[in-house]
């Protein structure tokens, strides 16, 4: 059985996926007590550390794993980092010191193989130092690099959530292919999309787990604008209410908001990404005009049903939000292990 070490673990979504195609998580490693306390209640790794990564000795894990896995935290280069600006981006972030030790991570211990994931934003073109930075010290310690930015509803997650993702491995082992997509949005299906499906829609996923709940009539789903989330039709979000929209009675201005706010889900439709910070009027909402349940999040993250979260309502969310879809690090650990080992 091939080991990981797993880096800024999160909820296990990375491990989860790699298990299933027979890795074993060597150690994992998270800063975050909850975190780490979900990954040792799911006994996702007998070697649980709670530490900060600059206080990590890797060389005790040099010749131990074979890969090295894991997303350091996102912030630095996220897309909100590429609309406002007073705000410090990529490595000026004080955050960037993860990426910097992922690298350390890989130049002492070496892996065949490492997986590693990040917003989409990593690839835009404010953050493009922090890419260079990455792919010049992966090519230093003698990787070759396999890029790119996925959509996970393409590979059968039920959700409309790009991340970057890198495969490197060690050149003599050649360099990772990514596999071809497994579903495809309808409307693009044509007689030449083989053997894909449509996405995998929101009804699909969760629309067994909407049965009616006490809290549901104590719901404050989109805060002081609840009554306009109700007219909002499912899929739209508050620009429904703009000018340009055509709306005769305008609440907003175009674009003068987040994607995300009063962002309700169609239930023909894969969910819109879910963030790791809860909120009162950021989506997505679910298409009955109340807030998203643990339970829902987790199947639209592709999460086990059975998969247990510690901490209370909004450290749950946390982890979810900020976690790599299982489902698609299986997708792509199947294809590590075909093409590499």
């Amino acid at each position: 059985m091939k080991k990981i070490l797993s880096l800024f673990s999160g909820a296990g979504g990375i491990d989860i996926g790699f298990k299933s195609n027979t890795f074993e998580t060597y150690a994992a490693i998270d800063n975050w007590q909850v975190a780490c306390d979900t990954l040792k209640e799911n006994k996702i790794s007998k070697n649980v550390i709670c530490s900060n990564i600059k206080d990590i000795d890797f060389s005790k894990f040099k010749g131990k794993v074979d890969c090295i896995v894991g997303g350091p935290p996102c912030p630095p280069y996220s897309k909100s980092r590429f609309y406002i600006k007073e705000k410090k981006r990529a490595l000026e972030d004080e955050d960037s010191y993860t990426l910097v030790y992922f690298c350390k991570a890989l130049k002492i211990v070496k892996p065949k193989v490492f997986f590693f994931e990040n917003v989409h934003g990593f690839f835009f073109k404010p953050h493009k130092p922090a890419l260079d930075f990455f792919e010049s010290e992966c090519k230093k310690i003698g990787y070759n690099l396999s890029y790119k930015v996925i959509n996970c509803a393409d590979y059968g997650v039920p959700q409309i959530r790009q991340r970057f993702i890198c495969v490197g491995s060690l050149k003599e082992y050649g360099t990772f292919k990514f596999p071809d997509n497994t579903h495809e949005n309808r409307k693009k299906l044509d007689l030449f999309s083989g053997n894909k499906k449509e996405w995998i829609n929101c009804k699909e996923a969760i629309g067994d787990l909407d049965v009616p709940l006490p809290e549901d009539k104590d719901n404050l789903a989109g805060s002081k604008h609840k009554h306009l989330l109700k007219l909002i039709p499912p899929g739209e979000n508050y620009l429904f209410f703009t000018k340009e929209r055509g709306h005769p009675n305008p609440e907003f201005k175009w674009r003068s908001r987040y994607w995300s706010f009063l962002l309700k889900l169609s239930p023909k439709e894969p969910s819109w990404t879910i963030q790791a910070s809860f909120s009162n009027n950021m989506g997505p909402f679910h298409w009955k005009n109340r807030f998203l349940r643990i339970s829902e999040i987790k199947r639209i993250q592709t999460f086990p049903d059975k998969y247990k979260l510690l901490g209370d309502f909004k450290d749950q969310w946390r982890l979810v939000g900020n976690a790599v879809p299982p489902l698609l690090a299986k997708v792509i650990s199947k294809e590590i292990k075909k093409q590499l080992f």
